[in-house]
């Protein structure tokens, strides 16, 4: 029996010892568990947005190229030629980008998800120990990326001149700011705030970085670049701003919150050659490509503009689901119980923050109660690396459709009002 045990128990590695159940997969097994719980937690889009008739149209056409069936092949690691062309041309007639060239074909390479372009940017640039400098709060899926890895997670509360060089100065001065191997930013819609950098908050980073001599990689993630609702936000990416230039940067975009998440399609462009040899190694390890068929309907669809199409639809679809909420939560008297937030302009996020004294983690009163009266949010400590700020709240307008997205934020305004 003793021997037998001994044989059934697996040595892990380093990194499968950290494993843990990601949050999020917490969050669905909790919505799933109580029928009738509407989660107000789930960053999904919603099913009433759902192209399936682009999708259709895609998949009839590539199904009529009888002598060109390369779409069911395998594809290069780095991506499909032709999606990586539509890609090319679309980030290059972005309005707010500083010219028609800024990025180039051979820079891009098509992901699963943009999430697998994060776990390639970080597994080729940090061992464990290492640090990251990250927005606060932050995409807290990436946070969870980080901790699996054994890196740490350094907030960059300002992103002022004095607030960044004191920061910096700190680091030095403690040993940290040479275990410092990139800085991660949301520039567009952020998850969780929905806020957007503005062209001097970057333009401070990166000249702070240089005058303390921090020359590492910046990736920006500019995954709801798109989902504006009324306008762009009109600010050049990383890629197009002169502080950058002798920075290695990384911009990562994403065509399934835009389209369709089923899809699974990221793309991530890179201006360091090695950096990205080495990703691209990475990945060619994880799976040989992205997937190819995928691949040649988002070209398709691309191409033939019915994305651009669909883009106009969800942007209204979107801002109507945010002004829902906007309404019952003006409409209440949180902000007379100490409660705060602002409406966004994109994305699909209210992020709240809460008195002092009110406890928003998991397991603590107020999230029960909501989940016990039928609504899931996130807790907002999940976005945080400083612990003790445990008053913030990320909700999403994004899965639900209106009249339950009316329901859930009724009951969820109803919990907190009666707090």
């Amino acid at each position: 029996m003793r021997e037998e045990a001994k044989q059934n128990k697996i040595a892990y590695s380093i990194l499968g010892q950290r494993a843990q159940p990601p949050v999020i997969a917490d969050l669905m097994h909790r919505a799933l568990a109580q029928p009738g719980l509407l989660s107000l937690a789930a960053g999904f889009t919603d099913n009433e947005t759902m192209p399936r008739a682009m999708i259709e149209e895609a998949v009839v056409q590539l199904g009529a190229q009888e002598n060109n069936l390369e779409h069911l092949q395998y594809c290069s690691n780095q991506g499909r030629q032709g999606l990586i062309e539509a890609l090319l041309h679309r980030l290059n007639h972005y309005q707010e980008e500083a010219s028609t060239s800024v990025f180039s074909a051979d820079q891009l390479m098509v992901t699963n998800g943009s999430q697998q372009a994060l776990y390639l940017a970080m597994q080729t640039l940090c061992d464990a120990g290492d640090i990251v400098l990250v927005e606060e709060p932050s995409y807290f899926v990436f946070l969870e990326l980080l901790r699996g890895l054994g890196i740490e997670a350094e907030p960059v509360p300002s992103l002022q001149p004095d607030a960044l060089n004191a920061q910096f100065e700190r680091m030095r001065k403690t040993g940290r700011l040479d275990r410092v191997k990139a800085v991660y930013l949301e520039g567009y819609f952020s998850n969780p705030s929905a806020y957007s950098l503005s062209t001097s908050e970057k333009a401070s980073l990166a000249e702070a970085m240089q005058r303390h001599d921090v020359y590492v990689p910046v990736i920006e993630d500019a995954a709801y670049r798109e989902l504006y609702f009324v306008q762009p936000h009109a600010v050049p990416s990383i890629y197009s701003l002169d502080a950058f230039v002798t920075l290695p940067k990384l911009y990562l975009g994403t065509l399934t919150k835009p389209f369709a998440t089923g899809l699974k399609i990221g793309f991530a462009a890179c201006s360091d050659a090695d950096w990205r040899g080495k990703m691209l190694s990475v990945k060619g390890h994880q799976d040989f490509g992205s997937a190819n068929f995928t691949q040649a309907i988002l070209e398709t669809v691309i191409k033939s503009g019915a994305y651009d199409m669909h883009l106009a639809n969800i942007r209204a679809h979107y801002r109507q689901k945010a002004l829902c909420m906007a309404n019952i939560l003006e409409n209440s008297d949180l902000r007379q119980r100490g409660w705060s937030w602002s409406p966004p302009e994109g994305g699909l996020y209210y992020w709240l923050k809460g008195p002092e004294d009110v406890d928003t983690r998991m397991e603590h009163t107020l999230c029960k109660t909501c989940i016990d009266h039928g609504v899931l949010y996130v807790p907002g400590d999940l976005c945080k690396t400083v612990s003790g700020e445990n008053n913030y709240i990320r909700l999403s307008f994004g899965a639900l459709p209106m009249h339950k997205l009316e329901e859930a934020t009724q009951r969820f305004v109803s919990v907190v009002s009666k707090r």
